[in-house]
């Protein structure tokens, strides 16, 4: 179980006395609490600062604190057990429907529903085609052989060695296993290094197919929120201390979804914790080579000892998904030990797309140029039309990657993306991003289709958002509304 000292919880909770100039402070306190554990920057089961700790820290009366607590447990948002404090929890009718939903973001073969509940781009055909070209004038070389190759075609092992080694983090093609995409290489380290009922730390929101898969393997997660724009360094290291994970899933660069990306002094701190636990650390590097401003970071590998960094990637982002070639960076001893649990359920990544791969990569340096300006319009044509049609919304310019992290001023995300499906729109919801029902406030937009097509999307999203909240958005202000 996560705890949150009173300071911990001071700084999250900001000005909560400004949620309602008149009122009593109790119930404000209990409101700007509530917007936290929706939020999902405190998660669900942490204990809360006992009353005098936080009554001290805020600079209010024990009573004041003693009403907030009491208002949140009649209203089903904490609960207390003897011995054990306040902990935070949900209403049941918020978490039974959260029990029985089900979310596919494909829709029906032939369905020509607008869909941005991915963040994928288009190919880029010409180089694409190219690269096939070279890879079938190469292949009858390989005909002779099995075709499989359980760790990876050598030429591509080295080629993705090559690429880490430009980025400033020197590898040997020994330290790559090629895999079947970045889920796949997740899936593989899940497998080696926790067991069911272990915890894994994550980000809070994240990646959902990563949350997915830790449930799929049983395992449990520990959630910690962000502060503000950024990494809460402190609470990372807490949750460190206090749970003991045996695994640390990150995504340092152009966060999926939030756009962050880990400052220096974030990742020294973050890295100073991991080693101090001795936490292996699966990195995900999809998106780091989808810097829009300013240089791309160095791997954030780098800042860790080899035996306690496992970077995944793929090609999926700067280049097609559909490609499904991936891999996994980590020292050698780490690389056989996944290599051996590969090889229970997938031999070998398809030789075609391998060969191809490796003329990609080639040529990444003069792809990119081309494919980050694109993206950097497209973010901004959705940026404007928000600002446009939406203004009510609160959006942060990413400085890379492929979405935006939208707040939408009111829980209504899940509404929204019902409502927006039946106006021919596909999304996917803020909930979606984290554990519990949290970030309800929240919606991820990529930007990966053409601007005249986002532009169309966001005049269909104010639609079907009018049609949720009537035209006007809920305000923070009304605090039984908000326990409503």
């Amino acid at each position: 179980m996560q705890s949150f000292g009173g300071r911990q919880l001071a700084r999250a909770l900001g000005p909560w006395s400004r949620i309602e100039d008149s009122g009593p402070a109790y119930a404000r306190l209990a409101a700007a609490i509530r917007m936290l554990i929706l939020d999902g920057r405190v998660p669900l089961d942490a204990r809360l600062p006992g009353e005098r700790e936080l009554a001290g820290v805020l600079g209010v009366s024990r009573t004041t604190v003693t009403a907030a607590y009491d208002l949140l447990r009649s209203t089903g948002y904490a609960a207390s057990r003897q011995g054990s404090g306040t902990r935070t929890t949900l209403p049941a009718t918020h978490t039974s429907s959260l029990a029985g939903s089900f979310w596919s973001p494909f829709g029906p073969d032939g369905s020509d529903i607008l869909d941005l509940a991915h963040a994928a781009p288009e190919a880029p055909e010409r180089t694409l085609h190219e690269a096939y070209e070279v890879a079938l004038s190469q292949l009858p070389r390989y005909l002779p052989t099995c075709g499989y190759d359980l760790f990876g075609l050598p030429a591509l092992r080295a080629a993705i060695a090559h690429r880490f080694t430009v980025r400033g983090l020197p590898t040997i093609p020994e330290q790559i296993l090629v895999t079947s995409g970045a889920q796949h290489a997740f899936s593989l380290a899940l497998s080696v290094f926790t067991d069911p009922g272990d915890r894994v730390l994550i980000e809070h929101p994240t990646y959902p197919n990563a949350i997915d898969a830790i449930r799929r393997l049983n395992a449990r997660t520990v959630p910690v929120a962000f502060a503000g724009n950024g990494w809460d360094t402190d609470a990372f290291a807490a949750a460190l201390r206090q749970t003991g994970p045996r695994l640390a899933y990150l995504v340092p660069d152009f966060h999926n979804p939030t756009g962050l990306t880990a400052t220096a002094v974030e990742r020294d701190a973050l890295a100073s914790s991991l080693a101090e636990n001795r936490t292996v650390a699966v990195v995900d590097e999809t998106l780091s080579e989808l810097a829009l401003e300013g240089d791309a970071p160095a791997p954030f590998a780098t800042c860790l000892p080899d035996q306690l960094a496992v970077t995944v990637g793929s090609v999926s982002k700067p280049f097609w998904g559909g490609l499904r070639i991936g891999w996994i960076r980590a020292d050698t001893t780490t690389v056989r030990r996944l290599a051996s649990a590969r090889a229970t359920s997938d031999i070998s990544s398809a030789m075609l797309e391998q060969l191809a791969t490796v003329e990609l990569l080639t040529r990444m340096d003069d792809v990119l140029p081309s494919r980050r300006e694109e993206l950097r319009n497209r973010r901004d044509a959705l940026m404007s039309a928000i600002d446009t049609q939406l203004p009510g919304w609160s959006v942060r310019r990413p400085r890379g990657g492929l979405v935006l992290w939208c707040d939408l001023g009111s829980p209504v995300s899940s509404r929204l993306v019902a409502a927006a499906e039946r106006h021919g729109l596909r999304l996917a919801a803020g909930p979606r991003f984290g554990v519990d029902g949290a970030f309800e406030r929240r919606l991820r937009l990529p930007y990966t289709l053409p601007v005249q097509t986002l532009e169309h999307a966001v005049d269909v999203l104010a639609q079907a958002y009018a049609a949720v909240t009537d035209g006007t958005a809920i305000s923070t202000a009304n605090i039984h509304d908000l326990f409503a």
